[in-house]
């Protein structure tokens, strides 16, 4: 694995490169060979990505951010893990389904709590993304 900073990534486009670490040319990096979100993927972010040698030029392939390394944020992560109720817990493997606006309140006052420094676009973006994946998998009502 090869890791790297985002020179600039074009959201729309789907597309950026990456310079890496040890030097050399830039890396070409597509949307399609990411392992998290494009909208996480911003200028100064580590990535660590495996180099693949296509007919133009050098290309990242299984690209994810390294742990820690987002600017001004929190760590994103490549994605989550299983969900599943601990079995010392009494519970029958189920969760509360919260209206959307309390999981956003919520979300926000942990963002408050553990991460000061965000600025509200970025706790907006944040919340956003979290509540659109809380839809996406039934833990939030429409």
């Amino acid at each position: 694995m090869s890791t790297g900073k985002v020179l600039r990534f074009d959201h729309v486009r789907g597309y950026g490169f990456i310079a890496p670490s040890d030097g050399g040319e830039d890396v070409f990096l597509h949307a399609n060979d990411l392992l998290v979100e494009k909208s996480l993927v911003v200028p100064g972010v580590l990535m660590e990505f495996d180099v693949e040698d296509s007919d133009r030029g050098r290309k990242a392939s299984s690209a994810r951010i390294v742990r820690g390394s987002a600017p001004g944020g929190p760590s994103p992560v490549a994605g989550p893990g299983p969900v599943s109720a601990r079995a010392d817990d009494g519970g029958d493997g189920l969760c509360d389904v919260l209206p959307v606006e309390e999981f956003t309140q919520e979300v926000t006052e942990v963002l408050l709590q553990t991460e000061p420094p965000l600025t509200g676009t970025q706790i907006l973006h944040v919340r956003r993304q979290l509540a659109s994946f809380a839809r996406k998998y039934g833990w939030v009502e429409n």
